[in-house]
């Protein structure tokens, strides 16, 4: 008897599931603001690259190009309907990296409603990319890191450092061969794309802390690498970085997913600022 009781729960758990992404999806396509990351900038990339050009043709494409493929499954769609299947994918990644980074139903929650994811799904960027690599395979997991290095350059050095301490410099060079093939070649097809990393450092909307909270960083960076506690690598990126827009906080704040005070906590406190602000 149990045995038929337990697939019949987990069919209906799916079937609930699916019937809850199909209204959010619904829901999103007919109410969700359109997302001014989306239709100004990966959109255009997405069709561009459908065109045969690069997304680079873009003036605000400023990520590793592999990045488009993220975007690419959406921008042939129409464009309300796109952004609500990117805002669909977009918050299932969050929720997923959470749920990998250990956290339970309250701290998930929390996270999903502070500010910086809110801010990510409603301007439709792409922070949860990153933050999809902390919890893949480090060989596969720089790939997606560096796509936005003020969220996940902390993990690539964390992942650089642990490799030579614990498999030698030979199996750290195979770690990093991948991914460093991938950037060299993309030199040669698109240019350096990385100083275009630098163009948004003086807009008006940047919620770095830097160079202030280069100590903090430092720090973070030096106790992740002293205790070997991946979620202080990821904590310090923001702080090092001198262009943090809010929704890229999203990665130092996932680092608490096991931590359900701290977690409800910050994320009190990120609300407070937001109103405070607001006023």
């Amino acid at each position: 008897m149990e045995k038929d009781v337990q697939p019949r729960l987990n069919a209906r758990m799916i079937g609930l599931l699916v019937l809850t992404a199909v209204l959010l999806l619904i829901l999103s396509a007919l109410y969700m603001p359109a997302g001014i990351d989306w239709y100004e900038t990966f959109r255009p990339a997405g069709l561009v690259v459908f065109r045969g050009r690069s997304p680079y043709a873009v003036e605000g494409f400023r990520y590793a190009p592999w990045t488009i493929a993220a975007v690419l499954p959406f921008a042939w769609l129409p464009e309300r309907l796109g952004r609500a299947c990117f805002f669909l994918v977009s918050l299932s990644a969050f929720g997923y990296t959470a749920y990998k980074l250990g956290a339970k139903p309250l701290t998930l929650g929390a996270f999903l409603v502070s500010p910086p994811v809110l801010h990510c799904l409603l301007n439709a960027n792409i922070d949860w990319l990153p933050l999809l690599g902390f919890v893949l395979p480090p060989q596969i997991g720089l790939f997606f890191v560096i796509i936005k290095p003020q969220v996940g350059i902390g993990m690539a050095v964390y992942w650089g450092v642990k490799s030579l301490r614990h498999e030698g410099w030979w199996k750290t060079v195979k770690l990093f061969a991948p991914v460093s093939i991938a950037v060299l070649l993309s030199f040669l097809l698109f240019g350096f794309w990385p100083m275009r990393f630098a163009e948004p450092v003086g807009f008006w909307w940047n919620a770095s802390l830097w160079p202030a909270s280069i100590p903090v960083g430092m720090a973070l960076m030096a106790s992740a690498l002293l205790r070997e506690k991946p979620e202080y690598a990821m904590a310090a990126s923001p702080c090092l970085s001198p262009y943090v827009l809010l929704h890229s906080w999203s990665g130092a704040l996932v680092a608490l997913s096991r931590f359900q005070p701290e977690m409800v906590s910050a994320v009190v406190g990120l609300w407070i600022m937001v109103i405070l602000r607001a006023f």
